[in-house]
């Protein structure tokens, strides 16, 4: 596929606006109603794939936004299957901006984002996030590594996040008011580049939930193109509740992080990086935790190690 339309000497611009369902329908009409704010004037495709939803956010989407290609997939093959289903569906574009259901987009950050990923040259920019409370979601990240796993146990994510370079999640608020390359970020919404998906290829679908944009985020910056965050392009993620169980949903966060971290270390690293996991999860769960006990279960269960999980 072409990297841009082009139209006489210029590129003009069109987003696929990729949208991934699973039981979404609550928070699809503000969704539908947000997006020309966020978007601008951009031209854009909206792409909503449906992964085998119950509750008919398919339908409901239709309804709404009548111009929208949705695809139902027939299965719930998780986030970077759907997302990877919604750019094949997509008419020809220049970047793809990938987004969960509860994003509200503010005025001017399509456009700011995409400036800024054609002035810098990134494969990824991703915008400051706060949460229907205005309170900054600190989405910014480092990669995983031994040390980070292990100041992130001894002292908290929270407060290692506030020293240097510490921590993997990145919890000084200072860090949110300039424009910086980031290893990675949440993947909630993330504009990506034509480009970085021809170099790249398709999202890891062996990443049912969690660790996918992790993944395909240190993939482009791998490739020379990385992730740059953009503080004056602005979006609300309102992090709405699960019906999936919130002990189920850490289990299989914790269990990716060591699956992601094996990919590209040797077995002593791996080991390691496995056992300090294992050790804050353990101490946590002595504190009566639920979420982390079933954590300390998944790390101890080889067959989720090595080859994740399918759809509960």
């Amino acid at each position: 596929m072409s990297s841009g339309i082009e139209q006489g000497s210029a590129v003009r611009e069109k987003v696929a606006v990729v949208v991934v369902l699973y039981n979404s329908a609550e928070h699809l009409s503000e969704f539908v109603t947000s997006l020309p704010v966020g978007l601008g004037g951009v031209d854009h495709e909206l792409i909503a794939v449906d992964n085998a939803s119950t509750d008919g956010g398919a339908e409901l989407l239709e309804s709404l936004a009548p111009d929208a290609t949705v695809v139902r997939t027939g299965r719930n093959g998780g986030y970077a299957a759907g997302i990877n289903a919604g750019v094949a569906a997509a008419g020809p574009h220049t970047a793809v901006l990938v987004l969960n259901s509860d994003v509200r987009l503010l005025p001017g950050c399509v456009p700011t984002l995409l400036q800024r990923l054609r002035a810098t040259g990134a494969g990824i920019v991703v915008p400051r996030l706060t949460d229907a409370d205005g309170r900054l979601i600190e989405s910014i990240r480092r990669e995983p590594t031994v040390g980070h796993a292990l100041w992130e146990a001894v002292l908290s994510a929270r407060v290692a996040g506030r020293i240097g370079r510490l921590g993997e999640v990145v919890t000084d608020p200072r860090a949110y008011e300039k424009e910086q390359r980031v290893d990675w970020a949440e993947g909630s919404t993330q504009l990506i580049s034509r480009r970085c998906w021809d170099v790249c290829g398709p999202w890891d679908e062996s990443f049912f939930l969690y660790c996918e944009e992790t993944e395909y985020n240190l993939r482009a910056r791998d490739a020379g193109l990385g992730v740059l965050f953009v503080p004056t392009a602005k979006a609300v993620h309102l992090e709405g509740g699960s019906s999936v169980s919130v002990d189920w949903l850490w289990s299989l966060q914790v269990t990716n992080r060591v699956r992601l971290f094996r990919r590209t270390h040797g077995r002593a690293s791996t080991t390691l990086f496995w056992a300090v996991t294992l050790g804050r999860e353990i101490s946590r769960a002595m504190l009566g935790r639920s979420k982390n006990r079933a954590a300390v279960r998944g790390l101890l269960d080889v067959r989720r190690l090595r080859g994740g999980v399918v759809a509960r």
